[in-house]
Order: structure tokens, then C-alpha cells, then sequence
């Protein structure tokens, strides 16, 4: 074990929060964990040793890691010369390799509560061999929770088999909907074994569930109300957001040199193009989405990180460059919180993840959806046909979405002012959510008496 210590911990509370290790997972209960120390808890915030330095030198200002929080990280189970962002790979192996050393820590540091990421479910076991009570987060929205819960009943009622072949393309008539094959377990897996272990590993953990105190979620009763009708023991605590001033774990170093070229551009102009941490295009989606942002004509700033695409033509990429020199921007990473709030941008191409999707809505930017994988159809829908704040990018052909196809919505979006005006209206109410008397701020209030009982 190895651990950061930034102050010295307190008399009492001690609470262990464990994400899965992944940036869409570490970057919300992180900030979950800002909220809890303001209110006196003591974090004992849990990384794997492979993103343990990339976190703390993204966050090198000790400011934002404040005094309540301490930093730890034990091994995930993998060999040096593994891929560590090999998701398959990396589940298969963390139980074994963490369980003993999470014992070794809740009794050390005296812990009295875990918060674990529904991703780490397996952590729920903690509770037999330790005592200690667990509360789960989700990182993804309170309606994919609620399919999780509801995967037997597919299996049972022959939409899809335990292996997650579809069996029967219908609705899944939750909110939002969902075609069959969009189900988030099945999209994930792009080989028939992983779409096994997918489904195997779900159907094993829902049946820790009960075993959690509560389900805490990074939503807001107002925009997913029925989904949170379906899971009794849920705390919608959010948008999870943290303020813009403040470095949130990203594991790349972001390039702020963005911030001064938008101070250039027009009011509502610019296209901002940003697509997570693990979505990877290849080479003739890649070039199809380069030539939409150049046909579009409208400024934009499109976020390449290192491992976006494996495929491109290096010399194509450079001469795309140059030709757009000027009209857009090209960054490895972006701050992407100070880009949505900016004035400039007008729109958010994104795949949908669900961290992405809330700090959208958080600050009032209408979307074009294109989501990858897992989730973020689910998180499309809900953008598209429920709360109607975007536009879905439609693909042909082995699902490479076209450059006209890609123009001509976005010149649809810009111009649709009904869109615009329902992205201020969820804008209001997320921020209504997080203030004093919100639906938001009271249910985290009733977390920290949940946490400050033991």
C-alpha cells in the first residue's frame, strides 16, 4: 500500500471510497469526496498504483486535493507489461489482487463506511469479513441501474441469453428507451466471451446489491425521476461537477492554451468535439468526422487524444491541420468544464458518457450524440427523446456516420432555437438541484448522517 498523506486524519469517520480505475469512475467521486470532507468525513480516497502518480501529478496544486482527503493506491492485479486499460483484462484480476489489501485498510485507518463504485460491486463482500457498512455509487445514470437490476427479467422473458447474444429486437420500455441491442452489457463486449463475462459478472454482483445501505447516484431527481422511482434505496446527489477553478484527477494533462483561442471567437459559435477517454475511432470514421467539422464552416475545437484513433494517416492528419488553420483548434485534451461554460461554444459533440452528458446539461449546451459503446446509447436516448436538449448523429454503413450527415446536423442544431431554450431549462434545474433546499443538496445531507453514524 501505498499512500499520499496530505493532513493528518481526524478523531473519527473515516470513510473509504473506491472507484473503479478508470477516468470516468475516479473523476465523480472525487468530487463526491470534496462534498463529504466540507462536511467533516475523512476520505480515504483509493486508487490503483498504475494511476496513483498520473492522478496526483494531474492535480500537482495541493489545492485540489484538500486537507480530509488521503490518497492511497494498492496493486490492480495486472503484470508491468499489461495493458492497464485492457477493461476486460483489468476486471478479471482486480478482486484477487485488492480484496486482502482493502481488509488491511479498513482496519488500519479505523475505517466506518466504504463507498464503492457499482463497478467494484464484488467489494460489497467487505461487509462479511469486516463489519463495515457500504454504500455503492453509480457512475452512470439511475435508469442503466435500474436495467441492471432488471437484467434476469430480459434473460427470463428471451430478449437476450445469459452469454448476451440478442435474442429479440424490441423497446426496452424503461426511461428512456432502448433498443435490445443497446443494452449496455452487450454493447460493451466486442467478442462474444466478453459479452459473457459481461452479463455473468452483472447477474453475480446484483446479487450483492441488498447488501448495500444505499446507492448513492450522479444524477438529480428532476431529470431522472422515474428511473429513481425504481431503486428504493437511491441518494441522487447530483451533477457531481466540480467548480471550474479547481484540477477534478484527469489522468492527461490538459491543454489550456484552448481557454485564450475561444476568448477569440464569437458568442455561441464554436463547436466544441470531445469524446472521453476510451473511445477509439478508426481511420475512415476519424476522417469522416475531420471533414463534417471543416464542411460545417463554423469554428471548432475537436479534443485527439494520443490513442484516439491507431489508423490515421499521419501526413493526412498534418495537411488537415493546415487546412483548417485558423477556423479550428486541435487539442490532446481539454479542460472541459471551462470549455462547456464558455461563452463561445455553442454546441457539444460527444459520445455520451455519462459525466460528459450531466456537465452538458449543467451548463445549458445542446448536444450532437454519437455514442461508442456501453451506456452512452442509454444516455443518448435520454438526450434525444426525453429531455430533447440534442441531436443524434445518425452512421450507415459499418457505422461510420458521414461528413454530410455530420454538417447538415449541425447546421440543424445551430439553428434550432426550441433546443436551445429546453438546455437552459435543464441548466436551471440542475443548478437549482445542487443549491441550499435542492433536491440535491438535501440528499447529501442525508448521506452524511447516513456516514456519520457508526
Amino acid at each position: 500500500m501505498r499512500e499520499t498523506n496530505l493532513m493528518a486524519a481526524g478523531p473519527e469517520h473515516h470513510v473509504m471510497v473506491l472507484p473503479f480505475p478508470a477516468q470516468g469512475h475516479v473523476i465523480p467521486l472525487m468530487e463526491l469526496s470534496h462534498r463529504l470532507v466540507r462536511h467533516g468525513l475523512t476520505i480515504h480516497f483509493i486508487n490503483t498504483d498504475f494511476n496513483h502518480n498520473r492522478i496526483l501529478k494531474s492535480m500537482e496544486d495541493k489545492g485540489a486535493i484538500p486537507e480530509g482527503i488521503h490518497m492511497l493506491s494498492i496493486p490492480d492485479g495486472l503484470d508491468p507489461a499489461d495493458d492497464h486499460t485492457d477493461i476486460g483484462k483489468l476486471v478479471g484480476g482486480l478482486p484477487a489482487a485488492m480484496f486482502g489489501p482493502l481488509e488491511e485498510i479498513i482496519r488500519i485507518k479505523k475505517i466506518k463506511w466504504v463507498i464503492a463504485d457499482v463497478s467494484m460491486s464484488w467489494a460489497l463482500e467487505l461487509t462479511n469479513t469486516t463489519g463495515v457498512p457500504i454504500a455503492l455509487f453509480s457512475t452512470y445514470s439511475a435508469s442503466v441501474l435500474a436495467l441492471r437490476m432488471k437484467l434476469p427479467k430480459l434473460i427470463e422473458n428471451g430478449v437476450i441469453d445469459e452469454s448476451g447474444n440478442v435474442k429479440r429486437h424490441e423497446m426496452i420500455r424503461l426511461m428512456p428507451p432502448i433498443d435490445s441491442t443497446e443494452i449496455p452489457w452487450v454493447s460493451l463486449g466486442n467478442t462474444p466471451e466478453r459479452r459473457r463475462l459481461n452479463i455473468r459478472n452483472v447477474l453475480n454482483t446484483n446479487k450483492l446489491m441488498t447488501v448495500a445501505e444505499a446507492i448513492i447516484c450522479n444524477t438529480f431527481s428532476e431529470v431522472e425521476s422515474e428511473a429513481l422511482a425504481l431503486l428504493p434505496n437511491a441518494l441522487s446527489v447530483g451533477p457531481l461537477i466540480a467548480p471550474t477553478s479547481r484540477p477534478t484527477g484527469h489522468f492527461l494533462p490538459e491543454d489550456l492554451t484552448c481557454l485564450s483561442w475561444l476568448d477569440t471567437q464569437a458568442p455561441n459559435s464554436v463547436i466544441y468535439a470531445a469524446f472521453g477517454s476510451s473511445t477509439v475511432f478508426e481511420a475512415t470514421k476519424f476522417q469522416e468526422l475531420a471533414d463534417g467539422l471543416a464542411l460545417s464552416g463554423r469554428p471548432f475545437l475537436w479534443v485527439v487524444r494520443p490513442n484516439f484513433t491507431k489508423e490515421i494517416d499521419e501526413e493526412w492528419f498534418n495537411q488537415f491541420k493546415h487546412r483548417v488553420s485558423g477556423k479550428g483548434l486541435i487539442v490532446s485534451w481539454a479542460p472541459q468544464q471551462r470549455v462547456l461554460s464558455h461563452p463561445s461554444v455553442a454546441c457539444f459533440m460527444t459520445h455520451c458518457g455519462w459525466n460528459s452528458t450531466m456537465e452538458g446539461l449543467m451548463h445549458g449546451v445542446p448536444f450532437l450524440c454519437c455514442p461508442y459503446f456501453s451506456d452512452q446509447f442509454c444516455n443518448q436516448s435520454y438526450v434525444c427523446n426525453v429531455w430533447k436538449t440534442g441531436l443524434k448523429l445518425c452512421a450507415k454503413e459499418h457505422g461510420v456516420i458521414r461528413k454530410e450527415e455530420i454538417m447538415n446536423k449541425i447546421a440543424q442544431l445551430m439553428g434550432d432555437e426550441e433546443i436551445k431554450a429546453r438546455a437552459l431549462m435543464w441548466k436551471d434545474k440542475a443548478c437549482a438541484s445542487m443549491r441550499q433546499g435542492g433536491s440535491s443538496y438535501e440528499n447529501l445531507l442525508h448521506l452524511v448522517n447516513l456516514l456519520q453514524q457508526v
